[in-house]
């Protein structure tokens, strides 16, 4: 099974920051059983929501030659639960580029808010690799046009 976990991006800076919309549905199974009879977003599906967002920024950023895998949370702190019903404003922001001797890791800070409220910080590495080995680069490109409301021509 495959969860999409951004629903909308709402606006990107190439190789500098993104920021996207969660929104969370009753009809979504892992709501089931996290918890019975009461539904919260376990806080893993948000740091995974921000990780995918950090491969729409990498993507977006290199006309689509790249994606990001996380391989290391440094840190990540819950402040609260995401229902459904619930929006989650998401953004993930590059805080470290690739070094020496370490030419494909990056590190970014991503945060997620609820009408305001903190949800979700974390900081995490990962690499990049080329999209092309993990997906059809012209569908993706067709999704991210979705996901932007860029209008269909």
């Amino acid at each position: 099974m495959r969860y999409l976990l951004v629903d909308h991006i709402t606006e990107y800076k190439p190789g500098e920051l993104i920021r996207g919309i969660k929104n969370v549905a009753m009809s979504e199974d892992f709501l089931e059983f996290h918890f019975p009879k009461n539904p919260i977003m376990p806080g893993v599906m948000l740091l995974e929501a921000l990780t995918q967002l950090t491969g729409w920024l990498e993507a977006a950023s290199s006309d689509f030659k790249n994606w990001f895998l996380v391989s290391k949370v440094r840190k990540s702190n819950f402040y609260g639960f995401a229902f459904p019903g619930d929006q989650v404003e998401l953004e993930v922001e590059v805080i470290s580029s690739p070094q020496e001797g370490l030419p494909d890791k990056k590190v970014y800070r991503g945060s997620g808010f609820v009408k305001g409220k903190k949800k979700i910080i974390a900081e995490f590495e990962g690499e990049v690799i080329p999209l092309e080995d993990i997906e059809d680069t012209e569908e993706q490109k067709k999704f991210f046009k979705v996901l932007i409301r860029e209008q269909r021509k």
